[in-house]
Formats: C-alpha cells, sequence, structure tokens
C-alpha cells in the first residue's frame, strides 16, 4: 500500500512538473512589460529615423517575349546547330540575360560609371589614415598592375553591383520574362530595364551573324576538299572502266546476260535435237547393216522418198504377179518386170541408206553442235563470272563517287543557303512591354519594416524577458522556497519604503504601525514559531540568514518585539563582527554587551537592557572582539545562556550569516530551533540551499525560512497565487509604507 502511494505521488508529481503554466508565463510578461515596450519602442523609433534616411529606391520592369519558333526563310538551324524545341533552351535565355558580357555592354552604353547616381560621395569622408599616429603600410594589391588591369577589376565590381540591382523573372508556363531594375533614379531603373532587352535582342542578332559568317567560311573550306574527293573518286571510276573494257550501263553485263540466254536456249535445242536423233542412230546400230532392219527405223519409215520407192516397188511387184499368172519366167515381159523390181529394190534400198547415213550425218552433226554449244555455255558462264566482279567493283567505285557526289552538293547548298540569308537575321525576342518611369518608390516599404521593426523588437523583448526570467536563480516566491529550497516557509515580510531619514524602517515598523501588512506578517511568523513545538517550545531561537544585509537583525527584532507581547524575552546580539543592534534599538554603541559579559570584564546583569517600548531586555553585542568564534564556542557562553533560559520565557539571537562564517553553526547545538532569513529576488536559490546544507550538516533545529523584502503588490500582481490576497486579508493593505 505504501508503494502503491509513493508511486500515486511520484506520478502526481511529473505530471505537475509536465504541465505547461500559462499564467505563469503571462506574468512573466506582465513583470517585464514597461520594459519590453521601452525596448519596442526605442528600436521603433530607431527604424523610422534610418528608414526616412533611406533614399527611395524605384523598379522599372520591361516584360520580353522570346519565341521558341522563327519563320526562317531557308532551314538555317541544321547550319546553326541550334534546337530550340526543349525546355533547355529559354533557360539558356534567361542565364544570357543574367550575363556579366551583357551587362557590360549596357553599363559601357549608358555610360553608368560616370551616372552621377553610382559616384555619390559619402556623408562623411575623411581620410582616417591621416588621424593615425603611425604609418601603415599602403596595399600592394594593385602593386604591379597595369592601368588596364586595374581598369578591368574596378569594372568587375562594378558590374557586380550592377547585377545586384538586375531581377530576370520568367512568367510560368509562357514565354515572357520580366526584367527589373532599382535605383534611386526612376527615369534610369526604366533606361536599364529596356536597355537589357535591347542589348539582348541585339546580342542576339549579332551572335546569328557570327555564326553565318563562321558557318559560310567553314562550308566554303570544305567545299574545296570536297570537290578535290568528287575529282578523285570519279576520275578512279572512269581509270578502271578503261582498264576493264567495259562499256554501257552495267558495264556490258546486260549483253553478256542476253548471250548466256540466247547460248542457253540454243543449248537446250541442240540438245533436244540430239536425243530425237540418238534413238534413230541406236536402232540403226541395232541392225548392224540389215537393210530389212533398217526398213523399221523410224525416220525411215517416215522419209517420203522412201515411202515413194516402196509404192513404186510394190505397183511392180503387183505387176510382176499378174504377168507371173499369165506368162512364165522366161517369158520377156517377165524378164523386163524382174528388171523392173530388181530395179525397184535396188532404188528402195539405195533411198533406204541414204536416209540411214542422212540420219547419222544429222546425229554427229546434233552431238558436235551439242558439244560446241555446251563449251560455248561454259566460256559464257566464266566471262559472266569475271564479268559480275568487274561490275561489283565498278559500282564500289560509282557509290563512292555518288556519295561524295551527294555530300559536295548538300554542303554547296548550305554554302548557298548561308550566303543568301546572311543579312536575314530575324530576332528571335522583342519587347512587348516596355519598361515606363516608375512614379512610386519599389522600397524602403516604410510602413512595412516600421511594423516589422516593431513586432521584431516586442519578439526579441519577449524572448529576452523570459530568457532573463530562466536564467533569474534567485528566491522570488514562497513556491520557489519550499521547490527549491526544500524548506518549510514560515512567513513573508513584504518590503518597506525607504528613504535617507529613515533608511532601515522595518526596525521600529512593528512598534509604530501595529496595525500594518507588516505588522501582520510578523505575527503570523510567531504563529508559527508558536505552533511549530506545542509540546515543547523553542526557548532559544536563533536567526541567521545566507549573506549579510539580508535582514536577519530586523527579522529576529520584530519577532522578539512580537513574542515580547505574549512571554518574557531577551534579545541577543551574537553578530559581533557587523553588529547592527545599537544603531537599530537607538542603544549606544560603546555600550557593553555579549563579548564583554564571556571575555570576563563584566557581569551578566550590567550587560543586558531592558525597552520599556518594546517590552523586551537586550543584550547587545558589546565591544566587538578579535575572535568572535572562540567567544561563541566557549563554555561560559554556553553556561551564561543556561542561565538566561531559567529567567526568560524566549531568548532570540541574531547570529552572522551562515556562509560568512561559522557561528551559527557554533551555537546551532545550543539553540531549540533556528529561522533562516532569504532576501526576496535578491539571495540566489544556489547559496540559501548551500547555506542550509551547512546548518543540516551540523544538525541544526531549522524550523523555517522567512522571505524577506518582498514587494508585495508587485509579487501579488505578477506572482499571482502565491501572494495574491495574502495582506490584504486582515484590511492592512491600506497601509501606506507598503511599496507597490
Amino acid at each position: 500500500m505504501t508503494n502503491d502511494n509513493q508511486s500515486s505521488h511520484t506520478q502526481g508529481r511529473l505530471a505537475d512538473e509536465e504541465v505547461i503554466d500559462l499564467q505563469q508565463y503571462w506574468r512573466t510578461l506582465m513583470r517585464n512589460k514597461w520594459g519590453i515596450l521601452g525596448f519596442a519602442l526605442a528600436i521603433t523609433v530607431l527604424t523610422i529615423l534610418v528608414v526616412f534616411s533611406m533614399k527611395p529606391v524605384y523598379k522599372a520592369t520591361a516584360t520580353l517575349l522570346i519565341e521558341s519558333q522563327q519563320a526562317n526563310v531557308v532551314s538555317i538551324e541544321e547550319v546553326y546547330g541550334l534546337d530550340k524545341s526543349n525546355s533547355e533552351y529559354f533557360l539558356t535565355q534567361f542565364e544570357i540575360i543574367k550575363s556579366r558580357r551583357l551587362a557590360e555592354k549596357v553599363v559601357k552604353k549608358l555610360s553608368l560609371q560616370e551616372h552621377p547616381e553610382f559616384n555619390q560621395e559619402p556623408f562623411l569622408s575623411f581620410n582616417w589614415r591621416e588621424m593615425l599616429p603611425f604609418d601603415l603600410p599602403e596595399n600592394d594589391d594593385a602593386a604591379g598592375m597595369s592601368a588596364a588591369e586595374v581598369e578591368r577589376i574596378a569594372l568587375n565590381k562594378f558590374i557586380d553591383g550592377f547585377s545586384a540591382r538586375l531581377a530576370i523573372v520568367p512568367i510560368r508556363k509562357t514565354q515572357l520574362v520580366k526584367i527589373s531594375f532599382e535605383a534611386n533614379d526612376p527615369k534610369l531603373a526604366a533606361d536599364v530595364a529596356n536597355a537589357i532587352g535591347v542589348a539582348y535582342i541585339e546580342s542576339n542578332l549579332e551572335a546569328k551573324l557570327e555564326v553565318t559568317m563562321q558557318a559560310s567560311s567553314w562550308l566554303s573550306e570544305r567545299l574545296g576538299g570536297l570537290k578535290a574527293d568528287v575529282n578523285a573518286a570519279e576520275k578512279a571510276l572512269q581509270d578502271f572502266l578503261d582498264a576493264e573494257n567495259l562499256v554501257g550501263e552495267e558495264g556490258g553485263t546486260t549483253i553478256a546476260n542476253k548471250e548466256l540466254e540466247l547460248i542457253s536456249s540454243k543449248h537446250i535445242e541442240a540438245k533436244r535435237d540430239r536425243l530425237n536423233l540418238e534413238s534413230h542412230y541406236n536402232q540403226i546400230q541395232v541392225a548392224k547393216g540389215s537393210v530389212r532392219l533398217y526398213e523399221l527405223v523410224p525416220g525411215v519409215l517416215q522419209d517420203r522418198t522412201v515411202q515413194e520407192f516402196k509404192r513404186q516397188l510394190l505397183e511392180v511387184e503387183l505387176k510382176r504377179s499378174d504377168l507371173a499368172k499369165r506368162y512364165g519366167s522366161k517369158h520377156p515381159s517377165m524378164i523386163a518386170v524382174q528388171s523392173e523390181v530388181a530395179n525397184a529394190r535396188n532404188s528402195l534400198n539405195s533411198q533406204i541408206k541414204s536416209v540411214i547415213n542422212g540420219i547419222k550425218s544429222d546425229y554427229q552433226a546434233a552431238l558436235a553442235s551439242e558439244r560446241s554449244l555446251e563449251k560455248a555455255l561454259a566460256r559464257t558462264r566464266e566471262g559472266l563470272q569475271v564479268l559480275g566482279r568487274k561490275e561489283y567493283k565498278r559500282k564500289e567505285l560509282e557509290n563512292e563517287a555518288e556519295s561524295k557526289r551527294a555530300v559536295y552538293d548538300t554542303f554547296l547548298q548550305r554554302f548557298n543557303e548561308t550566303n543568301a540569308t546572311g543579312d536575314l537575321n530575324s530576332a528571335n525576342a522583342r519587347i512587348i512591354d516596355p519598361a515606363i518611369v516608375p512614379s512610386l518608390p519599389e522600397k524602403p516599404k516604410k510602413k512595412l519594416i516600421i511594423v516589422a521593426a516593431f513586432v521584431a523588437s516586442l519578439m526579441f523583448g519577449v524572448v529576452f524577458a523570459f530568457l532573463l526570467e530562466a536564467l533569474n536563480n534567485t528566491i522570488q516566491t514562497a513556491r520557489d522556497v519550499e521547490s527549491k529550497l526544500s524548506a518549510t516557509l514560515l512567513g513573508v515580510l513584504p518590503l518597506l519604503k525607504q528613504d535617507k531619514k529613515n533608511p532601515h524602517p522595518s526596525y521600529r515598523e512593528f512598534l509604530e504601525s501595529n496595525h500594518s501588512s507588516f505588522a501582520e506578517s510578523v505575527r503570523t511568523i510567531r504563529t508559527g514559531i508558536v505552533l511549530s513545538a506545542l509540546d515543547n517550545p523553542h526557548k532559544v531561537l536563533a536567526v541567521t540568514s545566507t549573506m549579510p544585509d539580508e535582514g536577519k537583525t530586523s527579522v529576529a527584532i520584530n519577532m522578539a518585539f512580537a513574542l515580547g507581547q505574549m512571554e518574557k524575552v531577551l534579545l541577543i546580539g551574537a553578530d559581533m563582527r557587523r553588529p547592527a543592534f545599537n544603531k537599530a534599538l537607538g542603544i549606544d554603541k560603546h555600550a557593553i554587551g555579549l563579548s564583554n559579559f564571556v571575555a570576563g570584564t563584566a557581569k551578566l546583569e550590567d550587560c543586558i537592557q531592558h525597552l520599556d517600548e518594546g517590552g523586551i531586555d537586550v543584550l547587545p553585542a558589546g565591544t566587538i572582539p578579535p575572535n568572535p568564534l572562540e567567544l561563541l564556542s566557549s563554555q561560559r557562553f554556553s553556561k551564561a545562556l543556561r542561565v538566561l533560559e531559567g529567567q526568560y520565557d524566549r531568548i532570540v539571537i541574531d547570529t552572522a550569516p551562515s556562509q560568512s562564517v561559522s557561528d551559527a553553526m557554533v551555537i546551532s547545538p545550543l539553540v531549540g530551533g533556528m529561522i533562516y532569513v532569504v532576501k526576496a529576488d535578491s539571495t540566489t536559490y544556489q547559496q540559501a540551499k548551500a547555506g542550509i546544507k551547512r546548518l543540516k550538516d551540523v544538525n541544526a533545529p531549522l524550523i523555517g525560512v522567512v522571505l524577506n523584502q518582498v514587494n508585495t503588490k508587485k509579487a501579488a500582481k505578477y506572482y499571482g497565487g502565491d501572494y495574491g490576497g495574502y495582506y490584504d486579508t486582515y484590511g492592512y493593505a491600506e497601509d501606506s509604507k507598503n511599496t507597490a
């Protein structure tokens, strides 16, 4: 259960730390509002002075149209090598407009280096070298340079400043570009903007003319070499034709092909004739000289003469057959018929042999013709192959000559086109909206600058206020006491007005203004002390602080006065180094006191004085000793304190600051409780924490912390919940002595 409570407490504390306290931010701003506003107003006034002392700057703008395609008379782009179809072309033109070369051309054309705007004398001009008591070495940067080089460097610097005033802004999704120039002289701004556009157009035309001239020169040189190449190629072709005896369009190839076709057809016919005769010839060879077998040869059978002789032989044989029926073999008619038959037979045989010989002769002739045609065909084919190789070489030479001729003709055409269009250069841009002299300045935008300066300074003041707040490590609020010092807050004492007559009003405020908020605060602290130990009251109280001047003496005096209203109280001044008691309470500064008693030079009852006004007894510090710490740590002081405890209800001791000396640590074992005083908005929490730690290291009975000299009205206004209504609750806020 305990672990759960601790976990819940830790989570709750972390959640509180993570919450952004907007009210705290607002209070920070309210605490520093006059400083922030004062700083913002000062910066704004300074800005107004600067802005109204600035010269007005006028801006003139000319609009230029850059055409992506031109209506050329002939196609010169191929000679120039320009491709305007891509977006890089426009980007290139924009860079050309912004180029140093173009800017230099405009600077020289308008003589801007001599223009009054660029040759203004400074408001304060003096030779600061003459004011020095010693001589400085001269600048050797220009040593060894010629006048032209120095002039060139000066011109480059001038162009840098000129280009800084020039702005080239293309209009999206168009071919338009805005050329703007800023100058104190409105007419100069318009003249320069227009001059930049004109210079760009002229530069483009000059570039085209230069390219045209270069192209013409280059083409002229190339034409001479190409002409020689064409002549050489044509001569090589003609020499080859002459050497190889090639004539005709294709060098005789057509004739050779026709001859080959003719011989091939003749050879086919001769072969067909030979095949036809060869069958007859083979039959004749099979007959082996037999006339009867010869008669069966188709060529013999088809011969008309043989057929006629056969008819005659048949008629004679028919005649002999008729006569044989009437006559005998011896009959003259039979003999005559036999003679006719024999003659007819002989004639037939002779004709058959003649036909056979003719077939043989035809076959031999056909065979010879076929063989002759085969040889002629082979020769023709070989000749055609040789002619084909020659034709290949001829075509190669002819193609080479034609290609060189075509290149020559192309260059000649481009050369003629370039020369013909050398003076027909059309501009690729034109000014469609020339710059006019502006009537109103472009800058400075005085209202905008003043408002921006006010807002920026205001924001800077806010940031600086938060920075100071973050860097402020003093104890300012009751919350700081608890969170930063981890100590109990007994109460808060307000800051009282001071003047020369009353530099320490808090010493007697409780007595003189018993109903003031200061007095009520003292009573509140008294109540806290009393309630902190009801069962075992703190009879001896020690008051200390971190550093001097935090108001510990004031707290001790007022606490003694407050306790004296209810009890018998003794106030002891134990700060024997810087005693403030005597002056605060109106006691003689040479009066004997604690140091005299502890040193044994005076009796205790002689050292104690009674204050009728406050109703308390006082033991002042006495004579300042050389060794205060030894006196406070002595047995005599300890015994005296025990004796006084028996005589008084409450003893209040004002001791030295804990961070300065060790008096408080020495006294701490002898007291019942210690009050730690911290001056608000002055003591850092590191110092206060270190002082409290020193007391805790010696087990000092620390009751709590009193936050002193708090500007209550300011704290209630700027720290809200920590002080709001704290002093008004009792109805004493009308006290005129509280500070605002």
